[in-house]
């Protein structure tokens, strides 16, 4: 039975260097429990670590977690990868991790720790995860299709690191999946902006990066189970799924 799951599908953990450090898997779950959300996307800058902490956090919950990350292509639009199982994610992190220069200078950019379940820290990543990639914005969302994920533009309504703001427009050969705006603009506000938008499905999340602001921007979604193929069928309005705008 189609039935409407709540939501958030970009929410940062204590792993991206512009994290707060209080967002830890098992605060983070906490606070989604709290805001009553269904499903959650998690999706650290170039990076996957805590991804697997958050979900075992949230085992004895009904919080489903997307294992997902938030490249940052070459053209430093940020895109959105969300997957069902942590193979593939992995997957796609060893094609990002080859595509990312640079070391982290915590003193400049932020600390980057791998906390897991428990609310220990396991170490930290030492790599420049909030630099750019080497790959383009075609090459990324292909990789994340080759990876059977799902791949969203991350706020577009955002000047930086939007997708229409580093390029002007979307170009019409990169087959996204949906169009993220934040909760700052919100769908409706969305589809007034950006009439030119019509045939893409677009999505709203809190891009948390506090713990405060987790569940202020959500969506719901029409799903049987929340899976990607789930997920693809409500970009697409297929077989009674649907996000309800």
């Amino acid at each position: 039975m189609v039935q409407e799951y709540i939501c958030d599908l970009h929410i940062h953990t204590c792993l991206s260097p512009c994290g707060d450090l209080d967002m830890y898997p098992s605060a983070i779950v906490e606070k989604c429990m709290d805001e009553q959300l269904d499903v959650i996307g998690i999706c650290d800058h170039n990076a996957s670590e805590n991804v697997p902490h958050v979900i075992k956090a949230a085992r004895r919950t009904p919080l489903s977690v997307l294992p997902g990350m938030e490249i940052t292509t070459r053209e430093e639009a940020h895109i959105l990868a969300l997957f069902d199982t942590i193979e593939n994610l992995l997957d796609l992190q060893d094609i990002v991790y080859k595509a990312l220069r640079g070391m982290n200078r915590e003193e400049i950019f932020g600390c980057q720790p791998i906390v897991n379940e428990n609310d220990e820290v396991e170490g930290f990543n030492d790599r420049l995860l909030i630099g750019a990639t080497e790959l383009t914005l075609h090459e990324a969302v292909q990789a994340i299709h080759d990876c059977d994920g799902i791949a969203i533009a991350a706020h577009i309504d955002r000047q930086s690191f939007g997708i229409i703001g580093q390029l002007g427009f979307i170009p019409p050969d990169v087959h996204l999946d949906a169009l993220e705006v934040s909760h700052r603009m919100g769908l409706q506000q969305a589809r007034q902006n950006f009439p030119e938008l019509a045939g893409y499905a677009l999505i709203e999340s809190s891009d948390a990066h506090f713990i405060s602001d987790i569940g202020k921007g959500t969506t719901h979604i029409a799903l049987k189970e929340p899976t990607i193929q789930e997920f693809r069928m409500a970009f697409e309005r297929r077989d009674g799924r649907y996000i309800r705008e």
